[in-house]
């Protein structure tokens, strides 16, 4: 059992302050192509926001803050959301990743299997993603102490836990994110093209 986090809390100060989740990507919102892609794949999915709850809310999916002020990164999200998760899991992935690999969830839920760990990372082309990634809750109090103590580096504290690292350098493009209107219209052109 896995529960799915969209994290979609950051401030996004390259597209002008932009909630980057309401951003539209060829008439509908990037979030909801990162549903659409990612919600499969797990059993609960819940969007960790920190504004515009009410507006996630409507899409019909849980919402949960980070529980802390101002925009403490992902670490934060993952945090809360470990602390309600029901399942034995927690994936996440960032709102503005509308490409991500349908297969994500299952190729780190195979990898901590045979490594034996409590976590897992995607690596494209030798580079650690952090924000994909797939952690068991029996770390949630790791993740609490965490960002209790001011770290908000998701890659250190994956490496703490010796995340096993799962390459997906065979789909590298399904890891492009939209951090600028540029991006989002080279990413709107690639799915314009299939």
């Amino acid at each position: 059992m896995v529960t799915g986090v969209i994290l979609a809390g950051g401030e996004a100060r390259r597209m002008g302050g932009s909630d980057k989740g309401f951003v539209t990507l060829l008439g509908r919102y990037m979030v909801e192509h990162v549903i659409e892609r990612f919600h499969p794949q797990v059993s609960t999915l819940v969007i960790s926001a920190n504004r515009s709850q009410s507006r996630y809310r409507a899409l019909g999916y849980e919402i949960v803050p980070d529980g802390v002020e101002d925009f403490s990164g992902p670490l934060a999200g993952m945090a809360s959301a470990a602390g309600e998760a029901g399942t034995t899991w927690l994936a996440t992935v960032p709102c503005d990743a509308p490409l991500l690999p349908l297969d994500l969830v299952a190729r780190l839920l195979n990898a901590v299997d045979v490594e034996g760990r409590l976590a897992a990372v995607a690596r494209v082309e030798g580079y650690r993603q952090p924000v994909f990634n797939l952690v068991s809750t029996t770390l949630a109090a790791s993740l609490a102490e965490a960002v209790k103590s001011g770290e908000c580096g998701v890659g250190r504290w994956l490496g703490r836990h010796q995340a096993v690292e799962v390459d997906f350098s065979d789909c590298t493009e399904h890891f492009a994110n939209i951090n600028t209107p540029g991006e989002r219209d080279r990413i709107a052109r690639r799915l314009e093209d299939g």
